[in-house]
């Protein structure tokens, strides 16, 4: 398998685009260890532990060093207790449960900061030796102010939660449509960097340009567009708590399209803030897209392809029906953190594995 997936060091040094190995690969070994990173920082779940209101303030440096003394801890809680938050939802909150809550979003801030550092070092360590191309500067910049409005925006969704609204007795929630920018932006980033490593790391196929090749081309874009999408709803399925809402399948309670569709006015609002609606667009997007995903591995099968392309085929459809029915077990259990947490992780596999056969599939330039 390591053969398959990772060309031994003589087919590198072998091709014409590779004037070292050292400056073609060390670039693209560290991309994936960063794309890691970020697949960590994603699936830490913050939103599913309701922990991500809990540090009520940002400082780059100032916060990475948590409380030490009883002192310190007080102070802390009682910064929280001054927000909606606790007001609305945490009134009899201890301050052990709020040391737990304060550490899950801690560790994602630090995760935050270590993904930084994964992009920003090595790329200006690599910029000084001279191994990267003008065109890779210029993907290596873009990707990292990536990171650094990443950060930026994951700051501007929180305060959206610590507002007070005081026309509302709703629970304190940050904004889904700063959720959804938020994980956007992050799978932009992922997506770009898993792109970049692939394209460094693995040698093109040189594929006939048949018609057949040129549709499983063009319906692979299009997968990975839809599995795309199918994740970026899901930010609005956490953000609305829309998972709870209908919690059974294949029906939406006793019904297929339950009445409640466009409760709101104008209705273009329903697709974005009404729950009903937004588990509504997340099941037809995750039908929709294992459909796709079903139709390109049989697609793929009647051309003839590289055995690691074939690899790539069949992992996406097993991923995508894996996610299905993770997706399915998460609603009818009604939601529990642990399941919800491999659903969402589940959504960045299946797109992964879409990445790399668009990868595999891509036009050799001549």
């Amino acid at each position: 398998m390591q053969r398959l997936l990772f060309p031994p060091l003589k087919a590198l040094m072998g091709r014409p685009s590779l004037r070292l190995l050292v400056p073609r690969a060390a670039p693209g070994a560290q991309v994936p260890l960063r794309s890691g990173l970020r697949v960590g920082e994603t699936g830490l779940g913050r939103r599913l532990t309701e922990s991500g209101l809990s540090m009520v303030d940002w400082h780059l440096i100032k916060e990475m060093k948590p409380p030490t003394s009883q002192g310190e801890w007080e102070a802390e809680f009682q910064k929280y207790q001054q927000f909606p938050e606790f007001k609305i939802l945490n009134h009899d909150m201890t301050l052990a449960e709020f040391k737990f809550i304060w550490y899950m979003e801690y560790s994602h801030r630090m995760w935050g900061r270590l993904v930084g550092l994964a992009y920003i070092l090595p790329a200006a360590y690599f910029w000084r030796k001279g191994w990267l191309s003008r065109g890779m500067k210029g993907r290596v910049l873009a990707l990292c102010g990536l990171v650094c409005f990443q950060g930026l925006l994951g700051w501007y969704m929180v305060k959206s939660g610590l507002e007070e609204k005081p026309d509302s007795h709703d629970i304190p929630r940050v904004s889904q449509y700063r959720l959804a920018a938020h994980l956007g932006s992050a799978l932009v980033l992922y997506c770009a960097s898993l792109w970049t490593s692939l394209s460094l790391l693995l040698p093109q196929h040189k594929l006939p340009e048949t018609r057949q090749l040129l549709w499983l081309r063009r319906l692979a874009h299009g997968t990975a567009g839809l599995v795309f999408l199918t994740a970026l709803s899901g930010a609005f399925v956490a953000g609305l708590d829309a998972g709870l809402v209908y919690n059974s399948f294949p029906k939406m309670g006793e019904s297929w399209i339950p009445e409640d569709l466009f409760t709101f006015s104008p209705i273009l609002r329903n697709a974005f803030e009404n729950p009903t609606m937004v588990q509504f667009d997340h099941r037809i997007l995750g039908i929709s897209s294992v459909t796709a995903v079903t139709a390109l591995y049989f697609l793929s099968r009647r051309v003839p392809l590289p055995r690691r392309t074939k690899v790539a085929a069949l992992t996406l459809l097993a991923l995508a029906y894996t996610q299905v029915g993770l997706g399915i077990s998460t609603l009818l259990l009604y939601v529990p953190t642990p399941l919800a947490a491999t659903h969402q992780s589940g959504s960045l596999a299946l797109l992964s594995v879409a990445l790399w056969l668009m990868n595999e599939l891509r036009r050799v330039p001549k």
